[in-house]
């Protein structure tokens, strides 16, 4: 590793200093519900009387942190390549205080659009919409004849057998001690994962792909690359999940189910039906409209209330408003892929390595990669295994570089016939 240069030593306090002013901010803890809406509102909607939830919002103080923000920003070099990481982080989180100031109010839903987009967004290299894919992949669910899905076992693994599996495997993973995995009555969503707890709701069914979900998207990128990201000498924000890599570590996060046969059709379902729920609520749909979409789609009350929670969290719920950062899960799949298959192209795999080392966005790991090459920024200590296994994954990015270009609607089932 070569010596950082003043420049770098400068921007690596400059780096610091962003890391302590965004200490406080929190866009999911501070715009969750309670859990007592979701038990007010499904007693109300079963005796025929439902109404749209009444949440209140805190708005910390966010000016002092502001100020500091837009002093890191403007001190930062845009032309040097540190800089503008630093530069484009710290203007993340200036919109995320003003995302949080606007809680409550329509405001909300223009700030979560700079930050995280819409569903009517193109998906990279297409003129394809998010919503053209979520409606592609709804179709397809639907369409599929439920004799053809190879279903698994009609049976539930409780939240403190998981938390022990997935306790010992992640002890074996990253060392003993290192990650806890707890079981919270207070969580809203079936999982959560941090730097070093994952938690699960209690009382809650998981499946078999629910426990192979949890360990290569939670545990296995979410949790490894913030862990990653702790183990930075120079970069600590890379142990952050600043706003603007959502989209990126998402997409990778479900990718990971993709490559390792832990993501099936009706994950891809549920995930499609949040962009078109997304798009209902901008158009004017308001809470009870929403749940209601996700009821006739074929989920449980519970979980259709969870599902509508999560459009509306932070913004009114009258319809006209969402927060949209659920669009980024197949956005950020589909660029992810992407990227992975320009990577193996342009024999740049390593980039995809690298892309473990923290939280960062796509647009980070190329214009980083002097840093990487000089050690400044550190390679990943912890790799899933799918990207351990280099030649496993080069296979497969070179089967579907080749695959894409068959065109399925020039093929007919008697070519296929012919063919074999």
């Amino acid at each position: 590793m070569s010596t950082p240069t003043r420049e770098l030593e400068r921007h690596a306090e400059l780096d610091r200093r962003l890391v302590a002013a965004v200490k406080g901010i929190r866009i999911l803890g501070s715009v969750s519900w309670p859990a007592s809406a979701q038990a007010a509102f499904l007693d109300a909607w079963k005796h025929g009387r439902p109404s749209i939830p009444v949440i209140e919002y805190s708005h910390p103080a966010y000016a002092s942190a502001r100020n500091e923000i837009k002093a890191i920003h403007d001190a930062a070099d845009a032309q040097h390549p540190v800089g503008d990481y630093i530069r484009r982080n710290a203007e993340s989180w200036r919109v995320a205080t003003e995302l949080l100031d606007a809680a409550g109010s329509t405001d909300f839903t223009t700030h979560s659009i700079r930050l995280f987009g819409r569903p009517g967004s193109k998906v990279p290299g297409s003129q394809l919409s998010n919503l053209d894919a979520a409606r592609h992949f709804i179709s397809l669910a639907d369409e599929l004849d439920n004799e053809v899905l190879t279903t698994e076992a009609d049976y539930c693994i409780p939240a403190s057998v998981l938390r022990e599996d997935l306790q010992a495997q992640l002890d074996a993973f990253f060392g003993a001690g290192t990650v806890r995995v707890e079981v919270d009555d207070r969580l809203i969503s079936k999982a959560a994962a941090g730097a070093t707890r994952i938690r699960l709701r209690s009382a809650t069914c998981f499946s078999e792909y629910d426990r192979n979900q949890l360990l290569e998207h939670e545990a296995f990128v979410h949790t490894l690359t913030a862990l990653n990201g702790r183990r930075q000498p120079n970069l600590a924000s890379l142990g952050l999940s600043s706003p603007r890599i959502t989209a990126t570590q998402e997409g990778l996060a479900v990718f990971a189910e993709l490559m390792t046969g832990a993501l099936d059709i009706e994950r891809f379902k549920r995930i499609s039906l949040r962009i078109l729920a997304i798009d209902l609520a901008l158009n004017g749909a308001d809470f009870i409209d929403v749940f209601r979409f996700f009821l006739n789609a074929g989920q449980t009350e519970n979980d259709s209330f969870s599902s509508a929670q999560r459009v509306f969290r932070g913004s009114p719920l009258s319809g006209g408003s969402a927060f949209t950062k659920d669009t980024v899960y197949l956005h950020g799949l589909l660029s992810v892929h992407t990227f992975f298959r320009w990577a193996l192209k342009n024999k740049k795999l390593k980039l995809c390595r690298n892309l473990f080392a923290g939280k960062m966005s796509l647009h980070d790991v190329v214009s980083l990669e002097t840093e990487f090459d000089s050690g400044y920024v550190v390679a990943p200590n912890w790799l899933p295994r799918w990207v351990r296994h280099a030649n496993g994954l080069a296979a497969m990015l070179a089967f579907s570089l080749f695959a894409n270009k068959i065109r399925l609607d020039r093929v007919e089932a008697e070519d296929i016939v012919l063919a074999l």
